[in-house]
């Protein structure tokens, strides 16, 4: 009988992490699921603890970020952070240093969303700080790691970013035309992503997985 285990996960307000967070308290696999973040979500439900935490220093809440596997859904943009430092912050800073204390408190899965065009040794800033992310969270010692790049992302947001409503409305219709090796450059929704972790989550591997979004478009429908 397979261990019920309890599920981390960071961004729980974000397109991703907001489904992959309602998931997570759907599904059987997991019997608690902790949602950390600078504020509290307004969600109510019998297996969901949240923690407020500070990000730039985890410690004080470290004791109580105990899970099996961790879900990074953590991001932002240089234009909603305000500046490259803050935006490397967030998506390099913040996102390794949950992974060092979740693995510190014995978590085996980190499961972290990136991007397409991920490169430590790229020309573009946005790029190279995901790059950089990735690298760094690999040489924590995980057990398992797995990195979703998905192509433009779809979906609902809090927060508007004009950039990519517009990259959406020139995508979209082309998708059907982006076939072959074009297939993981085609949009893909937030919930596919999201779904996409869930099921990867569940393969029980071990090592390093990295996933393009068509990989993301084909793990997202076996949940």
């Amino acid at each position: 009988m397979q261990k019920v285990r309890t599920a981390l996960i960071a961004g729980g307000s974000g397109l991703v992490g907001g489904h992959c967070l309602q998931l997570l308290l759907k599904s059987d696999r997991y019997s608690q699921v902790i949602s950390v973040g600078r504020r509290e979500l307004p969600l109510i439900h019998p297996k969901l603890e949240q923690l407020v935490v500070d990000f730039d220093d985890l410690k004080p809440a470290a004791p109580d970020m105990v899970a099996d596997d961790v879900f990074c859904c953590l991001g932002t943009t240089i234009k909603k952070a305000g500046s490259k430092e803050a935006f490397y912050k967030v998506d390099h800073t913040y996102v390794v240093e949950l992974a060092r204390v979740t693995a510190a408190k014995g978590a085996t899965q980190f499961l972290v969303v990136s991007s397409m065009g991920a490169n430590a040794h790229a020309m573009i800033f946005y790029n190279k700080v995901k790059g950089q992310m990735e690298q760094d969270v690999q040489q924590l010692g995980l057990e398992t790691v797995h990195i979703f790049r998905p192509s433009l992302l779809l979906g609902e947001r809090e927060e508007t970013r004009s950039g990519e409503e517009i990259a959406s409305k020139v995508m979209l219709p082309l998708s059907n035309l982006m076939v072959g090796p074009l297939k993981k450059y085609k949009p893909i929704a937030g919930e596919t992503v999201a779904q996409a972790m869930l099921q990867a989550a569940s393969l029980n591997q071990h090592g390093v997985y990295i996933h393009p979004s068509d990989e993301i478009a084909r793990l997202g429908t076996q949940l």
